[in-house]
């Protein structure tokens, strides 16, 4: 029987403990792989475009483009903005 190790091991396996530069920049950037996914599914229910949402927030396409491919570092102040004006939705933030 193989044994089962959890999905912390792996990561810090694969990209170090949490602290190191490597890891850090793994949870960066799945944070924003995840923002991305998020706004793209929101976007795609509300039936914009980029562009239409761009448009609505004041942003360029290119600039919505980058944030839902998860390569573009983004400001939670940008965040809410696009969620609240381009999507009328509310942004809840928490810490754990």
């Amino acid at each position: 029987m193989k044994k089962i190790t959890t999905f912390e091991k792996h990561l810090n396996k694969q990209y170090g403990e949490k602290g190191t530069n490597r890891r850090d920049k793994f949870e960066a950037d799945s944070i924003a792989f995840r923002l991305g996914e998020m706004l793209k599914e929101e976007r795609t229910k509300a039936k914009l475009t980029q562009e239409q949402l761009a448009d609505k927030t004041g942003t360029k396409k290119s600039y919505i483009s980058r944030i839902e491919a998860g390569k573009s570092d983004i400001q939670i102040s940008t965040f809410y903005r696009i969620i609240k004006l381009g999507l009328s939705k509310r942004l809840k933030i928490s810490i754990t």
